[in-house]
């Protein structure tokens, strides 16, 4: 079954207008997660929209334009580092995608969601596991998603060029790493509830 088979799928069931919905980020030691949520025109497909993990960046720029131009509607919505320390990483997901459900204004019929369950909706929705590579409505989420952070970590890079954000995007490289023994962690902009950046505060602590 292809992306686009999987959708239409639900469609043949009566849920003609679908909301995809995916996060990027829920790894990375530093930066916001990053939630979209999309809307396609029944009728649209395209063979190129796929996981986006799958995609090289020239890839993932090109189909985050065509899904922006062609959607029905989208939202893009971020949840910081310091949300995602006080509510922890999930349910701050959570929160972000029902926060782009909220803000949707096109009409939809149906929520399709990478495997994050967002309880009772006013349509019908199911958490699917692995969705970003079996949904169209997902893995294009998942697109505008992990283009957005991408952009943002660019410019965290620039602010803080010796933590290597444009090529590591917050993840735990070794020179990330490295750079938080020698730097420490930054308020706002890493992630204090993940035991790494814990680590890296505590052995500054005890260096000053």
């Amino acid at each position: 079954m292809t992306y686009y088979e999987f959708d239409n799928d639900y469609r043949a069931r009566g849920h003609l207008y679908i909301v995809g919905i995916d996060e990027a980020g829920r790894g990375p030691l530093a930066g916001p997660v990053y939630i979209a949520a999309v809307i396609l025109p029944p009728t649209f497909n395209d063979a190129r929209i796929k996981d986006s993990k799958e995609l090289n960046e020239n890839e993932l720029i090109e189909l985050s334009d065509l899904i922006k131009k062609v959607a029905l509607d989208y939202r893009i919505v971020s949840m910081s580092a310091d949300e995602i320390d006080t509510y922890n990483i999930y349910q701050a997901t959570r929160m972000g995608m029902l926060q782009a459900l909220g803000e949707m204004e096109a009409e939809y019929h149906f929520v399709l969601s990478d495997a994050m369950p967002l309880g009772q909706l006013e349509v019908g929705h199911e958490a699917i596991v692995q969705g970003d590579a079996k949904s169209l409505s997902i893995a294009a989420a998942s697109i505008l998603a992990k283009v957005a952070r991408d952009a943002y970590m660019y410019e965290l890079d620039i602010a803080y060029p010796h933590y290597d954000f444009k090529h590591n995007k917050g993840y735990p490289t070794r020179k990330h790493l490295e750079a938080l023994e020698i730097y420490g962690p930054v308020k706002g902009v890493h992630r204090y509830s993940y035991k790494p950046v814990r680590d890296a505060e505590n052995l500054q602590i005890k260096l000053f």
